[in-house]
């Protein structure tokens, strides 16, 4: 959806989040597939590193185009 989105946006300044939330809103495609978001406000822990072994233990799916961008998360199988 984000081309749909940066469409929808096109040289509309992008001055505060409930600006950029509207604009999101606003989006539909010809097929009537419609997005919706909200401003997430709460507090993260920044500059959290995970190393290799972190990363291999996960269960990732690459998905075939562009498998290091693309991927899926799953649930832990045990």
């Amino acid at each position: 959806m984000f081309s749909f989105i940066s469409k929808n946006w096109k040289g509309t300044p992008l001055v505060s989040f409930e600006a950029i939330i509207k604009l999101i809103g606003a989006t539909t495609t010809k097929k009537d597939l419609t997005v919706s978001a909200r401003l997430d406000e709460n507090d993260y822990l920044k500059g959290v590193k995970f190393t290799d072994e972190d990363i291999e233990k996960l269960h990732m799916e690459s998905h075939h185009l562009h498998p290091k961008w693309n991927y899926t998360i799953l649930p832990k199988s045990d």
